[in-house]
C-alpha cells in the first residue's frame, strides 16, 4: 500500500525548491516585488514548502521503519 505523504512530500519538496530559486534569481528586481510591500514572496513561500515537503517525506520514511 502506497503512503500517500511520499507524493505529497515529493510535490511540495519539487516545488519548494523551484520557486525558492525564482525567488533568488529575481531579487534584484525591485518593479516584481512592487505591490507586495517589496517582500520577496517566493523565497519565504519556497522555503515554507520546502519544509513541510521534507517533513512530510520524513514521516513516511519513519513510519515505513517502524513497520
Amino acid at each position: 500500500m502506497v503512503d500517500i505523504r511520499y507524493p505529497i512530500g515529493l510535490m511540495f519538496t519539487i516545488l519548494g525548491v523551484l520557486v525558492t530559486i525564482f525567488g533568488f534569481a529575481t531579487i534584484s528586481d525591485s518593479g516584481l516585488y512592487q505591490k507586495s510591500l517589496g517582500i520577496n514572496v517566493n523565497i519565504i513561500m519556497g522555503i515554507t514548502m520546502l519544509i513541510f515537503g521534507l517533513f512530510m517525506l520524513f514521516m513516511a520514511m519513519r513510519k515505513k521503519k517502524k513497520a
